[in-house]
């Protein structure tokens, strides 16, 4: 019988287009199908080196996201009191006319009273430079809610980072260490590394207090208690110390283990650098028995001992700091075994673990290299020991320190960017830290000095006054908060509201949904947003608002400008920005229009907001966003993607520039989005085969990262273990310099600005914080959604549709609580009413619940009984924007990163409250009025089928 023919791979649609997804951060490759003009279908781009085809719930429920009913349609101008959801839709121009009307006085009169940040908006390259050219130092994104602490302690010690920064050697990794790291941020490259992991049979061990997603495929689960991470990492270096199980040659070599530190008690130069005449570092050469230049090669530098300069001063090496420090037996793991949570045996078990694996394993490759000193090497040796960190190491207060001290324990391994272990992406390493300087001053055409974030290297950096006061409006770069590499999303409203230090005129905010999950202290951050003075006046006189949905903070805008889904615009993932790159080579995309906002949904009409940005830059002429004549620089946000240069030859994009032969650095090239297009979306590069490792220290790599523009001269970057500018911090706190802190300040800087890694208890786990709250509360981010937005999305929705408080079923019983049992949590700052759920995947002393899942009734356009709302809710209301007592923000003192994970709660049993016989989790707020949800499924592609004839 002739068997009938059959397309085993039937079309998905009648036309493909391939560009970058915006589900998360990860940032894949897709290719989005389309039939009859509407999106068919989207699936992984198997070329894309992000995710090689690789795709996830939320990446493919983007088609969901694109379609979801809260789009906005419209700009809109605020009609009822901020809050209400009151607005009455107007023209674009109405609205560029408005937004260029109230920013226009403030330039000219201070354009710091703009306060300008943003969310997830991964276009920082523009937004910062905007508010540059404005001139505000009063412009930050979320990172100081989310990761500072990750970069900065990563960037001041190793020039590069975990998170987006780094990533482990999958390929040849024996061991891999995951701190902290939830299932959000970068998954696909992680789910496929740890695949490649299991088939070569590689121990993973997870260091989480929740054991989920990427925990719950490790070998070990080590369920510490949250913000001792740092207390564990020293009591393993302290049994490496122990054992003498250390790479000395490594720490010589590439880090400043030998560097000589003078020991001067009470004196201005006490813990600095001994330096030589012409400011290098010096180290003791046994060869000599004398002092030489640190960095020289063929000498034999002590790493231990005391050592006299020809003046007389004492010195001592930086490894010797190390060894008298981390082999105190307060960090023996007997005594930090029940402070963490974890027996003493497998301290001592996982120590001995990476020791072997570090130097048991023989590992190598036959790849001939030379180093930056003209050293040839025929081999690259291994230390297989991998670690990766994220959001459960940085949300805390004692955050920076914590990255710091595991970076540490990384170098004593020679596990950093080694074969087996954790590897930079370019374009890191940069220098350390980075040579960008926050700017201060304004140039005569009105702009800053320098982008408003940057990398203080010494006090003279900060951003304070004559007084010593704060210059921002959310204290970064202030003495409270010095190393705020990032800024500090999560003070602004708080400080704007009280003008502290002055008022401000107009809060313009992208994708930041402050009034609800973006917030610590979200009810107080909604009363801030809404309070008057005396006369009447909002606190905060004007807030635009830019989204793409009817989030809870649109409510409270003036003027909102609708953005674009990702689907409908170009953007630019930059080197410039968040990279993508990997370990082997340097990346970077774009996303363009695969189907056209205007043709969407009928009476819609919104614009990306960069290219809104820059025309209003134009309107209100600012440098570099208009010519002679005074017409627009630029035509949209593509062409400034394509013309703008941010220096000679460096724009945004990498790929093809100049005739399209030029990548890195070149000038523009009108052809290069299309030359993106059509090469699915991404350029990337890779490292040459001799330049992939030891790439803070390899000729080869520093070369081309050099032509590329990733690094502005071929010198080493050596590992800084000992942080000279963290001393000068401390010295400026004991009297000495030019720049000193005021009184009361000096205390902190003194404390916190160790040049050495310290372990200190988060500031809410104090032992009275621990007597009245004995639980540890967490959030986590699912595989399955990210952003707020994603629980709006109707086939994300079906897998996750409200959230619980998660707890142990030890921890239940002990305090008289059942399984699905609601609850009162309290903590120092209020209490909210919530379901439990028992669950056995948790450290008994924690709680914990999946973050961003709660919404606000009315938002979203979810219906009045959406799961979401009335079971839904966020432990962000029992997190305090300042600490007990204190006028400091709860927040690392280092770099200011939010400190939400040191939330400490009680629980109790408690009666559910019922709101037309539907229990409710509490707080609740009134419904926003905005348009009502059709209560009808929302299915989408039955249009699609095809109907059989008849």
């Amino acid at each position: 019988m002739k068997q009938p023919a059959i397309n085993l791979s039937p079309s998905p649609g009648d036309e493909v287009k391939t560009t970058t997804c915006y589900m998360c951060a990860c940032r894949c490759g897709i290719k989005v199908w389309l039939k009859d003009g509407k999106i068919r279908y989207i699936q992984g781009n198997p070329a894309h080196p992000v995710n090689r085809g690789v795709l996830c719930a939320k990446g493919a429920s983007g088609i969901m996201q694109h379609y979801s009913p809260a789009r906005l349609d419209k700009p809109l101008l605020r009609t009822g009191e901020r809050g209400s959801g009151e607005f009455k839709e107007i023209e674009w121009e109405d609205a560029l006319q408005i937004a260029t009307e109230w920013l226009r006085p403030i330039r000219e009169r201070n354009p710091d009273e703009l306060a300008f940040f943003t969310g997830r908006d991964q276009s920082q390259a523009l937004t910062g430079w905007w508010a540059q050219q404005f001139g505000t130092v009063n412009y930050a994104a979320h990172g100081g809610f989310c990761s500072v602490n990750m970069a900065a302690g990563g960037l001041y010690t190793l020039g590069g980072s975990f998170w987006e920064f780094g990533e482990p050697d999958w390929d040849h990794a024996r061991y891999l260490m995951l701190w902290g790291v939830a299932e959000d941020h970068d998954s696909n490259p992680i789910k496929l590394g740890l695949g490649k992991l299991k088939a070569h049979g590689a121990k993973i061990v997870a260091v989480n207090p929740v054991r989920s997603g990427y925990g719950a495929i490790a070998d070990e689960w080590i369920g510490i208690r949250p913000g001792t991470d740092g207390l564990f990492a020293f009591a393993l270096i302290h049994e490496l110390l122990r054992m003498d199980r250390i790479d000395l040659d490594y720490l010589v070599r590439y880090a400043n283990a030998h560097w000589l530190v003078i020991r001067n008690p009470g004196g201005a130069d006490d813990g600095l650098f001994a330096r030589d005449a012409e400011g290098r570092p010096l180290c003791w050469d046994r060869n000599t028995n004398a002092t030489t230049d640190a960095n020289a090669i063929d000498i034999a530098p002590a790493v231990v001992g005391e050592y006299d300069l020809p003046d007389g001063r004492k010195t001592v090496p930086v490894f010797q700091l190390i060894a008298e420090r981390y082999l105190d037996p307060q960090y023996a793991p007997d005594n930090v075994s029940e402070r963490c949570g974890i027996p003493a045996d497998t301290i001592r078990r996982i120590a001995r673990e990476l020791a072997e694996a570090a130097f048991d394993s023989n590992l190598t490759l036959p790849t001939a290299w030379t180093d930056a000193w003209g050293r040839e090497h025929t081999e690259m040796v291994g230390r297989p020991v991998a670690m990766h960190a994220m959001r459960g190491i940085s949300a805390h207060s004692n955050g920076f320190h914590t990255c710091r001290a595991l970076h540490l324990l990384q170098v004593l391994l020679g596990a950093v960017d080694a074969p087996g272990s954790f590897r930079y992406q370019p374009p890191y390493p940069k220098p350390i830290p980075p040579p960008n300087r926050p700017g201060k001053a304004r140039k005569d055409n009105g702009a800053l000095d320098a982008p408003p974030l940057g990398f203080v290297h010494s006090p003279a950096d900060l951003l304070v006054d004559a007084e010593g006061q704060p210059r921002r409006i959310d204290h970064a770069f202030s003495w409270a908060y010095p190393l705020s590499a990032h800024g500090m999303l999560h003070t602004v409203i708080r400080n704007a509201h009280a003008g502290d230090p002055y008022r401000i005129d107009t809060l313009l905010m992208f994708m930041a949904n402050m009034s609800w999950n973006s917030a610590m202290n979200t009810t107080e951050t909604m009363r801030w947003l809404t309070d008057k003075d005396e006369d009447g006046g909002y606190r905060i006189p004007r807030i635009i608002y830019s989204d793409a949905y009817a989030s809870e903070m649109v409510a409270y805008a003036d003027l909102v400008l609708p953005d674009t889904t990702y689907l409908e615009r170009f953007d630019a993932i930059s080197l410039l920005d968040r990279p993508i790159s990997d370990a082997d080579g340097a990346s970077d995309a774009i996303r363009h229009p695969v189907l056209d906002s205007a043709k969407q949904r009928e009476g819609r009409d919104v614009r990306g907001f960069q290219s809104v940005l820059l025309e209003l830059g134009a309107r209100l002429g600012l440098p570099g966003m208009t010519r002679e004549d005074g017409t627009p620089m630029y035509r949209d946000y593509a062409d400034y993607i394509v013309r703008h240069e941010r220096a000679p030859g460096v724009g945004l994009l990498a790929g093809w520039r100049g005739d399209g032969t030029h990548h890195g650095k070149g000038a523009p090239n009108p052809q290069q989005l299309q030359r993106y297009i059509d090469n699915g979306g991404f350029w990337r590069e890779e490292i040459p085969e001799h330049a992939r490792y030891f790439k803070m220290a390899n000729r080869g790599y520093l070369e081309w990262a050099q032509k590329l523009g990733f690094v502005g001269s071929t010198e080493p970057i050596v590992l800084q273990l000992y942080s000279e500018i963290l001393q000068t911090f401390r010295l400026a706190a004991q009297g000495h310099g030019e720049r000193q802190p005021p009184k009361e300040h000096r205390e902190r800087i003194a404390t916190y600005f160790d040049p050495l890694p310290i372990w200190y208890e988060p500031f809410e786990h104090d032992q009275t914080s621990r007597e009245a709250f004995p639980l540890n509360a967490v959030t986590q981010r699912p595989m399955f959604m990210y952003h707020a937005w994603g629980s709006q999305n109707a086939w994300l929705r079906q897998i996750t549709a409200r959230n619980y408080l998660y707890l142990h079923p030890d921890t239940g019983a002990h305090h008289g609580i059942g399984d699905e049992d609601w609850i009162e949590i309290t903590s120092h700052h209020g209490s909210i009413t919530v379901q439990a759920k028992f669950a056995g995947n948790v450290q008994p002393d924690t709680v914990w619940t999946w973050n961003a899942i709660g919404k606000r009734k009315g938002a979203w356009r979810l219906a009045k009984d959406a799961p979401e709302s009335n079971q839904g809710f966020l432990l962000n209301h029992l997190i305090s924007d300042k600490l007990p007592q204190t006028d400091y923000a709860n927040a690392d003192p280092v770099t200011g990163q939010a400190a939400w994970f040191d939330l400490r709660v009680r629980i109790q049993k408690s009666e559910p409250r019922k709101v037309d016989a539907v229990q409710q989790s509490q707080p609740q707020f009134p419904s926003l009025p905005f348009a009502a949800a059709d209560t009808a499924p929302l299915r989408y592609g039955a249009d699609f089928r095809k109907r059989p004839n008849r």
